[in-house]
């Protein structure tokens, strides 16, 4: 099953590791050292000129920041 993760993006549901509110995980450290490392390796993609209101972490690592939010990425499993 592939899941859409915006701006005509989609991945398989099987390669999905997490998915995460950008509000929310932002607020601890970890999760902001996660993404700037993340950002410095080149992993992270942004999908879409809207601000980003959640990112999809793959099995393989990357980080992709998504115009939707949480509850509609879920909804498509």
């Amino acid at each position: 099953m592939y899941i859409h993760i915006g701006e005509n993006k989609v991945l398989r549901k099987k390669d999905i590791a997490f998915v995460f509110d950008l509000d929310s995980a932002t607020v601890s450290v970890h999760t902001r050292n996660f993404l700037k490392k993340a950002e410095k390796e080149n992993r992270v993609i942004l999908l879409g000129y809207d601000l980003p209101k959640s990112f999809v972490v793959t099995k393989d690592n990357l980080v992709y920041l998504s115009p939707f939010n949480t509850t509609t990425i879920k909804g498509f499993y």
